[in-house]
């Protein structure tokens, strides 16, 4: 059986999309308001999830031949907060098509997942992220607020002590609080030694991010952190930060679509967003949680395609993921609308 971990912090977002980005001490009406679930983690794991309905649907495949876990904090375990969080997997991103409800195993899976949530007695509610999404660049703006306790290394070595028998595993870290999850990443390396090891490098200006890096197989560089080094495409953040030390390496750059890196040979994959068949323009709908869907899209390849499809078949399917899913509010029929690649 294969165990995919996601280990991050999860988020209730309140998005407010606005005709253009307002200026500091003004006044401007919203056109529409969204609250969902979000966090990075959460949105990969939920796009993942659809990946392997469908891939079942389409294949044959058993669901119960994967099993997926959210590692994050979350309220009081009888909250209102934590029961809103868990039916979001099951109401958004589910299709609901007949053959999809009858899918044997998939309650299962949602289910499971949150049995490795460390949940925190007493607090009723959930971090918060407010976006203001501006309609005339489709850019965000993030403001987050998180009164929960941080996960410490105790509590994650109490998680990875129930799957230390675990013959294949993934873990992939958001890349928050830095310090721990460097401390979480060598724990699991001293005890799962067979574990592959993902993380995401995204906040320019976060210390300790390069740190990480070199402990991970594979690297996440998101355009912001790029940018932010001096990189101004992702071929030279690939090339110039990239440790020796990890299998893979892999750079998203909006509208540009992503670059992937294997620092072994040195080799670059290269792949932009493709025009749609119809030669019809991309309609950009909703850029909130592009880079989780894509992040998903690889991670469904390195886990379920390890052998069948190489490095440029992963990167081209999460790229084409990420763009069904900025041409839509939030990720609901993702799967759906991806299962003739799968």
């Amino acid at each position: 059986m294969k165990h995919i971990f996601l280990v991050g912090a999860c988020y209730v977002d309140t998005i407010l999309s606005v005709p253009y980005f307002p200026e500091e001490d003004s006044k401007l009406r919203a056109q529409s308001l969204a609250v969902r679930r979000g966090g990075n983690c959460p949105n990969s794991l939920e796009v993942l999830h659809q990946l392997l309905l469908h891939s079942s649907l389409k294949n044959g495949a058993a669901l119960s031949d994967v099993r997926t876990h959210l590692v994050s904090c979350l309220p009081d375990i009888s909250s209102t907060a934590t029961a809103r969080i868990k039916a979001s997997f099951r109401t958004r991103g589910t299709p609901q098509g007949k053959e999809e409800k009858e899918a044997e195993g998939y309650e299962e899976l949602v289910e499971g997942c949150f049995l490795t949530c460390i949940y925190r007695d007493g607090v009723e509610e959930p971090a918060s992220s407010f976006i203001v999404r501006s309609l005339a660049t489709g850019s965000r703006t993030i403001v987050n607020y998180n009164g929960l306790e941080e996960m410490t290394l105790e509590e994650f070595r109490g998680v990875v002590a129930e799957f230390e028998g675990a013959e294949s595993s993934w873990w992939h870290f958001e890349g928050r609080i830095p310090e721990t999850t460097l401390q979480c990443i060598q724990h699991l390396r001293s005890v799962l030694p067979n574990a592959k090891i993902s993380v995401e490098v995204e906040k320019p200006g976060r210390e300790g991010l390069t740190s990480l890096a070199e402990a991970a197989d594979v690297i996440f560089y998101s355009r912001s952190w790029a940018e932010a080094r001096g990189h101004g495409n992702a071929a030279a953040c690939l090339e110039n930060e990239t440790p020796r030390t990890a299998s893979l390496a892999l750079c998203t750059w909006g509208s540009q679509g992503a670059t992937a890196f294997t620092p072994s040979d040195g080799l670059l994959a290269e792949c932009p967003v493709g025009t749609p068949a119809d030669g019809s323009h991309i309609e950009v709908v909703d850029t909130v949680g592009a880079g989780d869907t894509f992040i998903a899209g690889f991670l469904y390849g390195l886990t379920c395609h390890s052998t069948d499809w190489d490095t440029e078949a992963k990167l081209k399917f999460a790229v084409e993921l990420a763009t069904l899913k900025v041409q839509r509010e939030g990720f609901g029929g993702l799967g759906r609308d991806a299962r003739g690649c799968l």
